[in-house]
C-alpha cells in the first residue's frame, strides 16, 4: 500500500530526513512520490511520477534546506492516471493545508460535486483532494477541530496526515488503513509503518481505528473520533530497519498473508455494503449486461485461474448465464468461441500477463467486451479493456499470490453478484454471501491464530516429495491452489484433483510416501468427501484436512486436521485460503528455501 511520512521538530527539519525517511517505504511498491513542507508560514509542494530519486531531483538544493514541518507520500494509484497532480500531498484552494492519504474515500464523488458547487476548484482525479478541500471548508484557525469536523464526513478506509502553514502540528487520522506515531525529546513523527521511525525512537504508538493523533515538537496527544483525549501505551520494538520493512515477519509472503484482513477491506470497501454489490466500475456496461449477455468467459494463469474457477462455480450455482473458464495460454491458441454477446474477465495481478493480454486482444477482436480485475493501475491490460476493476491490495511483494487471491475472489463475487442483479435480481442467500465477505476479515484474525499449529503439521510433512491435494465442488479450485503454492515455493511435488476422480487413476500414487491435503468443510459434499478421504487412508496415505469447527467426526478420519470457522459454502475458499499459503511457507522455511523468491519464478510473467 502507500506509503506516508511525516516529521515536525523542535530543531530544525532537514527536507532530505523526510525524503530519506520516504525512501524506507520504497518496498511497499509506488508509482509516484511527493513532499509538502511549511517555510515561512507557506506550503512548498513538489510532486513527480516515478522513483524517488525523480524526486530528489525535482528537490535539487532544496533538500538541505531547514524546515518546520513536513509531510510526504508515495502513491500506488487507485483513482486516477498517473502524473503529478494526481501525486500526493494535495492542497486545498488557499494552498496553506497539505495532506496525506492512504486508503479510499468511497463518497468522494458525492463530497466532490458539493464542494464545486461552493466554489472549491480541483486539481486532480484522486479521492484524496476531496478531503484537503472538505477540511478547508471547515477550517476556523484550528486543524483538529477542522479535521475532526471532516472525517465525520468520510464513508471509507484512510490513514490521514495534515499539515497547516500556520500551525506547526500534524494531525491525523486512522480508519481502516496502518498508521504508526512516535516521538522523542525534539521531534514527533508518523508514518505507514515504522521502518522510518526507528531511526529515532523504538517506543512506538501503533494506532487503531477511528483514533486521532495531534504530533507536535516532542509530544503527541491521542483522541478519539469525538474529540475526547484518550491515553495509549506504546510499545517497544526490537527490531533493525531491515527487518521493519517486513514488519518484523521474517519474510514478505508471511507478511501479506497476515495482512489478509485489511487487504480484504480494502478490495471490497466501496464495492459490498449491507450485502449489497456495488460496482460502479462496470456502469459503462450495464446495457450490455441487460440486453446482450449470453456468456462470460474467464481468462487468467496460475493462481489467478484458480480465483476464476472459484467465480465460475458460484456463477453456475447462482446464475443463469453460461461461464466457461480457460488458461490464457491455451485460450489465445484455441479459437476461442466468443462473439458481441460474450464478456471476457481477464484476470492478472500484474496487468501485464502477455498470455492473458493477446487472449484479450484476440477477444476484443472477436467483438467481445472485456472487463479487467488488477492490482496495477494503468497496466496494459486494464488499459486495453472495456472497464477494470482494481484490488486496491498495495503492492504484493513476494512471488507468490497470497493476499491477492483472496481479494480477487471477493471482488469476483461482488461483480458476479452485480450481474446477477442488473439480469435477474438478487435472492437472499446471494445477499447473506456479500453479507459475510463483509464480516470475513475479522474470521480471518481467527483463521490466523492457528499459525502454530500449521507450522507444527508442516514439520510432519518437510520430508515427503509428493502431495496430492483433493477437494470437491467450491473446495477444488481450493485444492489447486494449495498444490500450486506447495510446489512454488517448496518444490515438493504436489497436484491437485477433483476428489471424484481418485478412482480413476490418482488412487494409484497414494501409499504412505504420498499423503493427502483434504479440503472438507461441512458443506453439500461434506459425504461424498468422507468417502474420498476413507479410500485414501485404506491406501496407508498420511491424511491432513482442512474442516468446519465442530466437526468431531474429523477426529474419526485423520489424527491431522485444522478447523476454521463455520461460514457460508461458497466462501470456504475464502477462509481457507489462509491456512494453506502458511502450510506451503513453513514447509518452504524448514527446506532453507525463501518463499519470497522462488527459483526460476518471477512476479510479473511478461514472455511467452
Amino acid at each position: 500500500m502507500c506509503g506516508i511520512v511525516g516529521l515536525v521538530g523542535k530543531k530544525d527539519v532537514k527536507v532530505k530526513d523526510i525524503i530519506n525517511g520516504l525512501q524506507k517505504l520504497e518496498y511497499r511498491g509506488y508509482d509516484s512520490s511527493g513532499i509538502a513542507f511549511s517555510q515561512e508560514d507557506n506550503i512548498e509542494l513538489i510532486k513527480t511520477t516515478g522513483k524517488i530519486e525523480n524526486l530528489r531531483k525535482e528537490l535539487g538544493n532544496e533538500i538541505d534546506n531547514n524546515i518546520n514541518i513536513g509531510i510526504a507520500h508515495t502513491r500506488w494509484a487507485t483513482h486516477g492516471g498517473v502524473t503529478d497532480l494526481n501525486a500526493h500531498p494535495h492542497t486545498d484552494c488557499t494552498g496553506k493545508i497539505a495532506l496525506v492519504h492512504n486508503g479510499i474515500i468511497e463518497n468522494f464523488q458525492e463530497l466532490r460535486k458539493e464542494l464545486i458547487e461552493k466554489g472549491h476548484k480541483f486539481k486532480s482525479e484522486t479521492d484524496t483532494e476531496v478531503i484537503a478541500h472538505l477540511i478547508e471548508e471547515y477550517y476556523n484557525d484550528d486543524l483538529f477541530e477542522a479535521v475532526l469536523k471532516a472525517i465525520k464526513r468520510l464513508d471509507g478506509a484512510y490513514a490521514i496526515g495534515v499539515i497547516h502553514s500556520e500551525e506547526k502540528k500534524i494531525v491525523s487520522v486512522r480508519k481502516g488503513s496502518p498508521l504508526v506515531v512516535a516521538y522523542n525529546d525534539d521531534y514527533a513523527l508518523l508514518a505507514s509503518d515504522i521502518t522510518p521511525i526507528i531511526k529515532y525512537t523504538k517506543n512506538v504508538y501503533f494506532m487503531n481505528d477511528n483514533e486521532m493523533a495531534v504530533l507536535e515538537p516532542g509530544n503527541i496527544e491521542f483522541y478519539n473520533i469525538n474529540g475526547e483525549k484518550i491515553n495509549k501505551d506504546s510499545v517497544y520494538i526490537d527490531w533493525d530497519e531491515k527487518a521493519a520493512e517486513k514488519g518484523g515477519y521474517a519474510h514478505f509472503m508471511l507478511k501479506e498473508i497476515n495482512e489478509q484482513p485489511d487487504a480484504l477491506k480494502a478490495a471490497i470497501a466501496g464495492r459490498i455494503k449491507n450485502g449489497e454489490p456495488i460496482i460502479t466500475e462496470i456502469d459503462n456496461l450495464k446495457e450490455f449486461i441487460i440486453k446482450k449477455l449470453r456468456k462470460i468467459f474467464i481468462v487468467a494463469c496460475g493462481t489467478s485461474y484458480h480465483a476464476g474457477l472459484t467465480f465460475k462455480y458460484f456463477m453456475n450455482r447462482y446464475s443463469k448465464v453460461d461461464v466457461d473458464i480457460e488458461v490464457a495460454s491455451e485460450f489465445r491458441y484455441m479459437n476461442p468461441h466468443v462473439d458481441k454477446n460474450t464478456l471476457v474477465l481477464a484476470i492478472s495481478q500484474s496487468g501485464e500477463t502477455i498470455d492473458t493480454l493477446e487472449g484479450i486482444r484476440i477477444a476484443k477482436e472477436k467483438g467481445a467486451k472485456v472487463i479487467t480485475i488488477s492490482n496495477v493501475y494503468g497496466s496494459t491490460i486494464p488499459r486495453e479493456s472495456n472497464g477494470a476493476i482494481y484490488m486496491n491490495t498495495g503492492p504484493e511483494i513476494g512471488v507468490a499470490a497470497t493476499k491477492t487471491y483472496t481479494a480477487q475472489i471477493a471482488i469476483l463475487y461482488a461483480l458476479g453478484a452485480k450481474i446477477i442483479e442488473l439480469r435477474e435480481g438478487l435472492d437472499e442467500e446471494i445477499k447473506d454471501i456479500l453479507k459475510n465477505i463483509e464480516k470475513m476479515p475479522e474470521l480471518y484474525e481467527k483463521v490466523l491464530k492457528t499459525n502454530e499449529k500449521i507450522k507444527e503439521l508442516s514439520r510432519e510433512y518437510v520430508s515427503y516429495q509428493h502431495m496430492m491435494y483433493i477437494g470437491r465442488g467450491f473446495g477444488y479450485p481450493t485444492a489447486l491452489e494449495g498444490a500450486l503454492k506447495l510446489k512454488e515455493i517448496s518444490y515438493i511435488h504436489a497436484a491437485g484433483y477433483q476428489a471424484g476422480e481418485l478412482k480413476h487413476g490418482p488412487i494409484a500414487l497414494l501409499d504412505e510416501q504420498f499423503p493427502v491435503f483434504a479440503i472438507i468443510p461441512k458443506d453439500s459434499l461434506y459425504e461424498k468427501m468422507k468417502s474420498n478421504l476413507m479410500e485414501s487412508k485404506a491406501r496407508n496415505a498420511n491424511i491432513i484436512a482442512i474442516t468446519t469447527e465442530g466437526n468431531d467426526e474429523i477426529k474419526q478420519l485423520t489424527d491431522e486436521y485444522i478447523m476454521v470457522p463455520k461460514t457460508h459454502e461458497a466462501l470456504y475458499p475464502l477462509l481457507m485460503a489462509p491456512v494453506i499459503q502458511l502450510f506451503s511457507y513453513y514447509v518452504a522455511v524448514l527446506r532453507n528455501l525463501d518463499p519470497d523468491k522462488p527459483r526460476n519464478l518471477a512476479k510479473s510473467v511478461t514472455v511467452e
